[in-house]
């Protein structure tokens, strides 16, 4: 749709509104997926030169900052202001947003700290950025992520395209199913991983306009109106710093397979894994997989060493060492071996997690309606058992039906404290076929999770790209199958 710019300055927001709606989504991204496709194309090919050629035509692009600026104004912080208390929610502010971002003279703002409750009681935190300084982030990672997808490690999951927590599961069950597999865990955790990762290592080694990339490490925070300066790590709840933090942590695998991958006889391209060496990171969790406890120790000293030279330590707390027979935790799922057989279950404090959230539900609900309620429960548990429907989970669910049943019959108490069991069965649940105690209103009912079937997730292909052409196809299929996550 063709607009005419606007003679007047009154007429500037219905112009700019206009233009924003008109926008074909479709178009723009296929200009952008080109764009980032000629990048990775060319990182695949070491030609740095023109990548950084092609990472400047990007984010000049006029495509590549209407996506910038919807996806910061689609997501879940959308509405989240920063230190200048501007917000970018209607059509005419985004596509003003979208035309006014530009490198020249770009000085980022000050984030606004606040601090958000962990699982342990402790409190993270979290900086905002501007609704400019987040468009341009997101405008700088659309050039980044490219690049970091040709150079990340292939046992790397967290934080990429169509890459999840699914897949590092799977691949720590390839590594530890089989009876000869590596029967010592390295758990490792880095502490303070975003906080703490040196700023000259990032302006150094990663591939982005270092001018700009300075201006989101440098910008500083606001705490109770005081200004503190940043002289390292990266801003939690800037968009470009999990893609930051990856590549800070990158180089651990290849570090570990040329001191423990030995060359098989008679040939250099194939390498033989003696020790059954295999690292899975996500984030700044990680697992190192070995056949012996002594390994797993020089490891260790190997991988401090490799994370002080980017300003990073492990936690002292959290960094063990254990049998596969006593098992281990990782990113909420519990893996043990009972009688060689390698068990992949929900973690008893994801149980705990998801339990807590549901009683939470119900208490705050008292006043609510019966299908409000149900609607809120829902959420939580297909989302939980979404999570988790990958793996031995069928009993876990079970017994998360038993807890959900629990509280809901407790709320069903609380409102009608007089009335009787009958009454309150008769009047809250139904039969229905051979499964009684049916939590339903008129229409909703409250979903089993016992009823979600276990479908088992197919590792990812580590050498398919998604930004390389080649692979649209492979991941379509995937897509298809009902396999992207």
């Amino acid at each position: 749709m063709n607009v005419e710019k606007p003679k007047s300055a009154k007429r500037a927001s219905t112009y700019h509104a206009l233009k924003w709606n008109s926008v074909n989504w479709t178009i723009v991204k296929s200009k952008v997926n080109e764009l980032q496709s000629r990048i990775a194309k060319a990182c695949k090919d070491n030609k740095m030169n023109l990548v950084k050629k092609l990472q400047y035509l990007l984010c000049r692009s006029y495509y590549a900052k209407l996506l910038a600026v919807k996806r910061i104004t689609s997501n879940t912080g959308k509405r989240t202001a920063g230190i200048d208390k501007e917000k970018w929610l209607t059509s005419a502010r985004k596509h003003q947003g979208a035309i006014s971002l530009s490198n020249k003279r770009y000085r980022s703002k000050s984030l606004k700290r606040i601090y958000i409750k962990k699982k342990n009681g402790k409190k993270r935190p979290l900086g905002i950025p501007t609704y400019y300084d987040r468009a341009m982030q997101s405008l700088y990672l659309m050039s980044l992520d490219p690049v970091s997808e040709v150079l990340l490690d292939q046992t790397s999951f967290g934080f990429r395209k169509n890459r999840s927590a699914k897949d590092a599961c799977a691949y720590l069950f390839k590594c530890l199913s089989r009876q000869h597999s590596s029967q010592w865990i390295l758990e490792g955790d880095i502490k303070g991983c975003f906080d703490n990762i040196s700023h000259n290592w990032l302006v150094d080694k990663c591939p982005m306009d270092k001018s700009i990339l300075k201006q989101f490490l440098k910008s500083g925070y606001v705490y109770k109106r005081e200004l503190y300066s940043t002289y390292s790590g990266t801003p939690q709840g800037g968009i470009i710093s999990p893609t930051l933090a990856n590549l800070a942590l990158n180089g651990m695998s290849q570090m570990l397979k040329e001191k423990y991958w030995t060359n098989t006889v008679g040939t250099i391209d194939r390498q033989y894994n003696d020790q059954k060496l295999n690292i899975t990171v996500y984030a700044d969790d990680f697992v190192v997989t070995a056949r012996s406890k002594q390994v797993l120790e020089d490891v260790k000293v190997m991988i401090e060493r490799f994370l002080k030279i980017r300003g990073l330590e492990l936690s002292k707390e959290k960094t063990v060492i254990t049998h596969i027979e006593k098992g281990f935790n990782f990113l909420g799922w519990n893996f043990k071996k009972y009688k060689d057989k390698l068990i992949i279950k929900p973690s008893s404090e994801s149980l705990k997690s998801v339990s807590k959230k549901i009683k939470e539900a119900v208490q705050s609900g008292k006043s609510q309606t019966q299908e409000m309620m149900i609607t809120k429960l829902n959420q939580i548990i297909r989302g939980w058992c979404n999570y988790h429907k990958h793996i031995c989970a069928k009993k876990t669910f079970q017994t998360l039906d038993r807890i959900t049943f629990y509280y809901v019959w407790n709320w069903t108490k609380q409102r009608h404290p007089m009335k009787s069991k009958t009454w309150r069965k008769t009047r809250y649940f139904e039969k229905r076929g051979e499964r009684d105690w049916i939590f339903v209103s008129v229409n909703k009912r409250l979903l089993f999770a016992s009823d979600i079937k276990i479908k088992r997730h197919t590792l990812i292909k580590f050498a398919a790209n998604p930004y390389l052409r080649k692979y649209d196809e492979y991941y379509l299929k995937r897509k298809t199958c009902g396999l992207k996550t």
